[in-house]
């Protein structure tokens, strides 16, 4: 079984962030959301995995993960020429894929404890496909599924305007080669798309066997700033921290802290889950708890929660909360209350004294 990613979007919502990065490559606990997708492939068995991605910003992603030897994985690359649709990502990867079952995953998307148990057993069930749901307060953002009295389902409709389930597609399928028939004879959408909620349906119409699983853990959909932050938080909780690598001077541990090789901590409280990178500095400061750090940040003066910093972010004499910094940012002032930002990669923000 061969395993695809599909990392071809372009995260306008995580603009201005993703003006310089694709956002599949945004840290979560300093590691890119792609990685940890990867990482749930690889748990599941999988060995060869396709990417798919976009001509613009492909590149930085064949960068970031190679062909894929830190996972055991033999890694290829995809080009979806233009976005149009997930069953179109897919007719793209066909021939990677071959006549070979696959995993299909969104490179955006993290699941609590993974996807292995999940999708465990669905072709010894004799499945034609397989799709993952989870109940929503908000099914109007997702594809949906309607299913009977034993979550056979009825029926598969993408983003509808009045939802008649709360069941969300959340991004994990399996498919046996039957579905490239269905995805060749799909007609683009009212969105202009081939969706694959369209191509599930018709396998559903053509008498194939489509399994519904429920998903009982947390599953997080990384489309905007908010979601960045609760994915960093719920990352940091439940992973075991990397321990103490850099130098602590005079300071306060208080929780699970991890501490990257070069930086030195001098006069600080960290309050964890806490996750600061190599060569960064922080003096006099307040970190945590839920705030993560990119290697080389320098942080004084400063009180910082629940945010993400990438990397050379500088921060001085401030407080923020519920924050997302690009790389090389520089933030100053503003003592007095609380600053929640959001900026693009070498932005420069200085508090004015009222």
């Amino acid at each position: 079984m061969r395993g695809l990613i599909l990392a071809a979007g372009k995260g306008t919502r995580l603009r201005p962030l993703t003006f310089t990065r694709p956002k599949h490559l945004v840290p979560v606990g300093n590691r890119p959301v792609l990685f940890y997708v990867l990482d749930y492939l690889a748990q599941a068995g999988v060995q060869e995995v396709g990417i798919v991605v976009a001509p613009d910003s492909g590149g930085a992603i064949r960068r970031a993960v190679g062909d894929g030897a830190p996972w055991g994985l033999r890694v290829s690359y995809v080009v979806q020429e233009e976005p149009k649709g997930l069953a179109h990502a897919v007719a793209c990867a066909r021939p990677f894929l071959g006549e070979e079952p696959f995993l299909l995953l969104l490179g955006d998307n993290l699941f609590q404890g993974g996807i292995a148990d999940a999708v465990q057993g669905w072709q010894e069930r004799g499945a034609d496909a397989l799709v993952l749901v989870k109940e929503v307060a908000d099914p109007g953002r997702f594809g949906v599924v309607e299913v009977d009295a034993h979550d056979r389902p009825l029926r598969l409709v993408e983003k509808p305007r009045e939802p008649r389930s709360n069941l969300a597609i959340i991004g994990v399928y399996a498919f046996t080669p039957r579905v490239h028939d269905a995805i060749a004879h799909l007609r683009p959408s009212a969105r202009g798309e081939l969706e694959i909620t369209d191509a599930l349906q018709a396998l559903l119409d053509a008498g194939a066997r489509v399994e519904v699983r429920r998903f009982h853990r947390w599953w997080l959909d990384l489309g905007r700033r908010e979601d960045v932050l609760e994915a960093n938080r719920r990352v940091l909780q439940e992973r075991p921290a990397q321990g103490i690598q850099g130098t602590l001077e005079a300071c306060q541990v208080l929780g699970e802290v991890e501490v990257g090789p070069g930086s030195y901590i001098r006069g600080s409280v960290l309050r964890g889950p806490v996750c600061i990178g190599a060569n960064c500095l922080v003096y006099e400061s307040d970190i945590g708890p839920a705030v993560s750090l990119g290697d080389g940040t320098h942080v004084q003066e400063s009180i910082v929660v629940d945010s993400v910093l990438l990397k050379g972010c500088v921060v001085w004499g401030t407080h923020l909360r519920g924050s997302l910094l690009g790389e090389g940012c520089r933030v100053e002032g503003n003592r007095q209350g609380w600053l929640s930002l959001f900026l693009g990669d070498e932005a420069r923000v200085e508090a004015l004294p009222p």
